[in-house]
Formats: C-alpha cells, sequence, structure tokens
C-alpha cells in the first residue's frame, strides 16, 4: 500500500504519534557540476532539459516559508587533492580536470537560483560520492530533529542514489522530489527512481509535495 505523502510529511507514517521535521536536502547543485562551470556539460543539459534547477529552487523556496531546514550538501577538493581518497575511476577522472571544484572558487558554489539565504545550511564533503559519511551532515540532522528528507539534485546515478540509501540506513523517511533530480541518460536515470528509489523513497513532484504540506 503507498504511503499518504500528507500523512508522510505530518508524522503519521510509521513514526505514528509522533510530528515529524522535515528538512529539504540538495545534492550537488553547484556551478562546477550543473551550473555555467559545468565540468560535465551532459550532465548540466539533463538538468536544463528536465528543469530540474528551477524545481529545486522552488522547493527550496517552500520549504523556507514552511520552516524547514534547507541543507545543500556540497562537494569540494583542495587544490592537491590531500585528504581526498583517489579509489574509484571517477575520482581519479576528476583529479585530473583542473579547476574541479576546488574549495573556495566559484566553482563549489552553489547554482545562483539557490543563493543568497543565509539561514541556509551547508555541508560539504572532500571524499566518496553520498554525503554522510564523515560530513557530520546525521548530527547536523538529528540536532534539528529532523526525522524526514526531502531529496533534489544530482546525480541519479551515484550522489542522489548513495544519499537515499545512507538515509534510509540511519533510519530516516524519504521524499524523492522527481522533478528537481536529474542523471544521464535520462532514461537509466528514470529506471533508478522507478525501480530502485521507488523502494526506499516515496516519489512525488514539486507541487505534490508542497501541495501535501500547506502553510
Amino acid at each position: 500500500m503507498p504511503i499518504d505523502l500528507s500523512n508522510l510529511l505530518a508524522g503519521l507514517e510509521f513514526r505514528r504519534g509522533r510530528s515529524a521535521t522535515v528538512a529539504v536536502l540538495t545534492m550537488e547543485l553547484q556551478r562546477g557540476v550543473i551550473g555555467d562551470l559545468a565540468t560535465f556539460p551532459q550532465l548540466r543539459e539533463a538538468v536544463e532539459a528536465r528543469g530540474a534547477g528551477l524545481a529545486a529552487a522552488i522547493l527550496c523556496d517552500g520549504a523556507r516559508a514552511r520552516n524547514w531546514p534547507v541543507v545543500h550538501c556540497l562537494a569540494e577538493f583542495r587544490p592537491d587533492w590531500s585528504g581526498s581518497v583517489m579509489n574509484t575511476p571517477l575520482h581519479t577522472a576528476m583529479s585530473r580536470i583542473p579547476g574541479h571544484l576546488v574549495s573556495g572558487t566559484p566553482a563549489v558554489q552553489l547554482i545562483p537560483e539557490l543563493q543568497g539565504h543565509e539561514d541556509d545550511l551547508l555541508v560539504a564533503r572532500t571524499s566518496g560520492v553520498s554525503p554522510f559519511l564523515g560530513t557530520g551532515l546525521d548530527q547536523l540532522l538529528r540536532s534539528l530533529g529532523v526525522t524526514v528528507i526531502v531529496v533534489s539534485g544530482v546525480s541519479v546515478n551515484l550522489g542522489v542514489l548513495g544519499l537515499c540509501i545512507e538515509a534510509a540506513n540511519l533510519g530516516y523517511q524519504i521524499v524523492l522530489a522527481t522533478n528537481a533530480v536529474a542523471g544521464i541518460p535520462t532514461e537509466y536515470a528514470d529506471r533508478v527512481i522507478n525501480e530502485t528509489l521507488s523502494l526506499i523513497s516515496t516519489l512525488a513532484t514539486v507541487d505534490e509535495i508542497l501541495s501535501a504540506a500547506p502553510l
């Protein structure tokens, strides 16, 4: 039986009798990933075609209006990649791209649609492919009383998938904002959403999520 989205956001699914604290998490919505400084143009094109960046911005605005914390999960690396383990083909390839997501540079900044909100929280990682391990993200969310996370960002192939699996393992309930995520190829990303992420998260568009939690 499908989970009722309104009940989930109100804390009435699985955690009966408890009120939920909802947080929105964005994954790598950075200039050097999907913005004007992107080093993966195919992913940027997939985001643009889906309208995922704009949808994520609308989701974040809706979260702020509902007093939900907004947490941006970022990737950034030292220029010499010290402290970042080169244990995957992806990291080896990224380390060969001059200036890729170097800490303190414009590449690690959020895309303009998400900038300018002082109350938003930033959590950066320097290793791995997903945002919980070694970053303090779990501690931050628990300190805020968060039980439900709404996920947006890139990429469905790896980062978003890893985020959701980690969150499920840590006991969070997950809502995936389906029009605010993207991956490549698009057809593959859609299969991951429908055949894998649907098993551990409630799937809903941004409009459906905000409609299910009226102001």
